[in-house]
């Protein structure tokens, strides 16, 4: 999230001018820390609201009472979005703990679900409904300490038909609930929306998506927009091309919104490997603030997914610019 040398440079999350707007970021900063028992280390993760400025972190070992110092997140250290699940995995493994320690770290949550005991992250509701999501937030469902909400509209049946006729819509309206509550719009449109939306692309359906300009449309009303473009990890120049093309609608309709990235250790198809995904990391450091680290598992919201692999996930946090 740092400045790179040849990309652009640090950028800061906020609202949308026409938005209310949010508490100064640094009276929302406070330092995440991932307790790993296995590794016996305390690790310490600068949340999501210090990238505009991180402030100094630190941890300390269980076994000594000195506190040490522990390294910013400096130039290209990705910001990782897991699920709850991932990362109680994630916990309970020295290899991920010392690959995440000074990153920026998301924990998405489900509707009901508390953030995971014994870690504190940024957490993030995922919502496939922005109505879903509009009720939740008015009658204050939401665990205390939520930093934002995540919109994942597809289409599938946990998005309504209406929301994927006019996502834009359903996300603008979400966005301004989310927003009059103090917290962080996410939106992470699925590229499987071609299905309902007509368009006037030709070739593969992620260019056909991109004529849409939906990243564009819904960059003026988040504060951060996930790049759906997992389904192209087999081909690293295919995943170059969407997320840089997807980028740039992003950034032209409103600089400096957050981007975020999608990856998958097992999506549908042929199994993939992890070579395969430091590629795609490799391809695009410096396009994007950091990545959507998916290890589904097989059921309704995937139900042609492959096995979940942690170990890739894993390896996957290993690499570096």
């Amino acid at each position: 999230m740092g400045i790179r040398p040849g990309h652009r440079p640090r950028r800061s999350l906020r609202p949308p001018p026409s938005l209310p707007p949010l508490p100064p970021l640094h009276l929302r900063r406070r330092a995440g820390i991932l307790v790993a028992a296995a590794a016996a280390v305390t690790l310490a993760v600068p949340t999501l609201a210090a990238c505009a400025a991180a402030p100094a972190s630190s941890f300390s070992s269980p076994a000594s009472s000195a506190t040490v110092p522990a390294a910013l997140p400096g130039r290209g250290h990705p910001a990782w979005l897991v699920s709850r699940s991932v990362l109680a995995q994630f916990v309970e493994d020295p290899a991920a703990v010392n690959q995440l320690r000074g990153k920026l770290v998301y924990e998405i949550l489900q509707p009901g679900q508390p953030p995971l005991p014994g870690v504190v992250a940024e957490p993030v509701v995922t919502f496939a409904s922005a109505a879903v999501l509009k009720n939740a937030i008015r009658a204050r469902q939401l665990p205390p300490g939520i930093f934002g909400v995540l919109y994942d509209p597809e289409a599938w049946t946990f998005t309504p038909a209406a929301e994927q006729q006019n996502p834009v819509q359903a996300a603008t309206a979400a966005a301004a609930v989310a927003h009059a509550h103090g917290m962080r719009f996410i939106v992470a449109p699925a590229i499987d929306l071609t299905n309902v939306l007509s368009s006037s692309g030709t070739g593969p359906r992620w260019r056909q998506f991109l004529s849409l300009d939906l990243i564009g449309r819904l960059a003026k009303v988040a504060d951060v927009v996930e790049l759906q473009a997992q389904s192209l990890e087999l081909d690293t120049g295919a995943y170059r091309a969407f997320v840089q093309a997807a980028a740039a609608q992003a950034s032209t309709a409103r600089p400096g919104v957050g981007l975020l990235a999608g990856l998958s250790t097992n999506p549908p198809g042929v199994p993939i490997e992890a070579r395969q995904l430091t590629s795609a990391i490799q391809a695009t450091r410096s396009l994007v603030d950091g990545y959507w680290l998916n290890v589904p598992a097989p059921g309704a919201r995937c139900p042609a997914c492959n096995a979940p692999r942690q170990d890739i996930a894993v390896q996957a946090l290993q690499v570096q610019p």
